[in-house]
């Protein structure tokens, strides 16, 4: 069995289960699997997907909501302008945390749905982001396809993609025992080879502007 061959096989109803933890045990689990497994850090997180927050903007598998929280603090600290925001999740315990943070906020509106299949228009979206998330797609090509449809022409969305383990000994070995854990409570579909994904970016309709790897992390901005 080759790497990319390994994946949880769960359906999106199992995964969407296996989030059934209370929000804030989420985000510290989150927050652990951020570190060691995508080797990454917030402050990276917030220089990346800060910028990309146009006019109306799409929050894909948003969870609890605690990163676009910090998005928000940090471009208000930047002075970047508002957007009108749609945050998606398909995970029902996530989204509750989710509209209990952003209550009574008129510019944020959260909805439950399938990145596969998105309930909006084509051309709804200046922009997108899917953050931390990937991973957890059943059907990333559907993902992918449907948020080109939902961008206006030029959109782009912003995306990290959870790489098979690359960093040295003992880190690489950290980052597996926890990939493995996450396939097995549902958490987890499947990592990524770089060319394995961002050839599924292209064949989508994107357009890739930048493109870097960082840890176990593939960092990919693009455009419609």
């Amino acid at each position: 069995m080759t790497q990319q061959q390994q994946s949880s096989g769960k359906t999106r109803d199992e995964i969407a289960t296996a989030y059934s933890s209370e929000p804030w045990w989420y985000d510290l689990r989150g927050f652990f699997i951020l570190t060691f497994a995508y080797n990454s850090t917030l402050g990276s997180q917030l220089r990346f997907f800060g910028p990309n927050f146009g006019a109306r903007h799409l929050e894909v598998a948003c969870g609890t909501g605690t990163l676009l929280e910090l998005l928000l603090r940090w471009r208000k600290w930047k002075r970047m302008p508002a957007s009108d925001i749609t945050g998606i999740d398909y995970a029902e315990s996530m989204l509750a945390g989710a509209r209990k943070r952003f209550a009574g906020n008129p510019s944020i509106n959260l909805e439950h749905a399938d990145a596969a299949e998105l309930p909006f228009p084509d051309n709804s979206f200046d922009t997108a982001n899917i953050a931390n998330a990937v991973h957890c797609f059943p059907n990333v090509d559907g993902a992918l396809r449907d948020i080109h449809r939902t961008l206006k022409p030029k959109g782009t969305l912003a995306a990290n993609v959870l790489l098979y383990p690359r960093t040295p000994w003992p880190l690489n070995r950290i980052a597996e025992r926890i990939n493995a854990w996450g396939i097995r409570k549902g958490i987890l579909y499947t990592p990524y080879e770089q060319e394995n994904i961002r050839q599924k970016i292209i064949d989508a309709g994107f357009e890739i502007l930048s493109e870097s790897v960082s840890g176990n992390c593939y960092l990919v901005l693009c455009q419609k």
